[in-house]
């Protein structure tokens, strides 16, 4: 699970997030929403130990991600909103050097990588060179390399960037199945059709503050979520 907790994050005098307190649990899907600078990306970065908070903590499986950032990492799948790629190597090769990143054995590993690969279309795409695959392709090659070495909590930023229709189909299909699993999804979206598809709870921040936190039915009552978020984050 994702426990975050009064958790600040300063750039000089900007507050990016603010005293922000929430929990993400195992077999669940959880989403973050918010505008843009809202303070989605900064949390994520945090939550990823790719950024240092300010102030407050957070812990993943009940790990601290500051005072064992190697051990937290260990735990998760992380995949930015801008994923970087080594575009000369094939997704076989990009597979086994995730998994030697883990310090997984490339067995333990393939059967996991080949039954994802192939469930995202990519079965025969195994050896052919990054930079010759679409962007969607390299999209769901991110996301298999995130969960290649089988973690416990998947964080992803934006994930349905550069997906068609089919593709994010079987994105959100994944998150569930891997909630199914007892695994921990969080996600951040823009999309607010796929918070309301996918997403077990879900918070909304803005000015890097949790304004509203719920299941999709206790936020939307009797509006769409849409409407919810558009009034929470715009209304003033």
């Amino acid at each position: 699970m994702i426990a975050i907790h009064d958790l600040t994050k300063k750039y000089g005098d900007f507050t990016a997030v603010d005293h922000l307190s929430l929990e993400a649990e195992h077999g669940e899907i959880f989403g973050f929403l918010g505008p843009n600078g809202a303070g989605k990306t900064t949390t994520i970065r945090i939550i990823a130990g790719l950024s240092l908070p300010t102030a407050g903590s957070v812990h993943v499986d009940g790990i601290d991600v500051v005072e064992e950032p190697v051990r937290a990492k260990a735990m998760m799948g992380y995949v930015p909103d801008r994923p970087y790629l080594y575009e000369k190597l094939t997704g076989r090769e990009l597979l086994h050097f995730v998994a030697d990143l883990y310090r997984k054995e490339w067995r333990e590993c393939e059967p996991r990588a080949v039954d994802l690969l192939r469930y995202f279309g990519l079965g025969d795409w195994i050896d052919a060179r990054i930079e010759n695959l679409s962007h969607g392709m390299k999209q769901k090659l991110v996301i298999v390399s995130a969960l290649v070495h089988d973690p416990a909590v998947l964080v992803i930023d934006e994930p349905m960037v550069g997906l068609d229709a089919l593709a994010q189909r079987q994105v959100k299909q994944l998150f569930r199945r891997l909630a199914n699993e007892g695994k921990c999804v969080f996600l951040t979206t823009h999309t607010l059709s796929v918070a309301e598809a996918v997403c077990d709870r879900i918070a909304i921040i803005h000015r890097g503050k949790i304004i509203a936190s719920g299941t999709t039915a206790e936020l939307k009552k009797e509006s769409a979520l849409e409407d919810v978020f558009l009034e929470l984050t715009y209304g003033d």
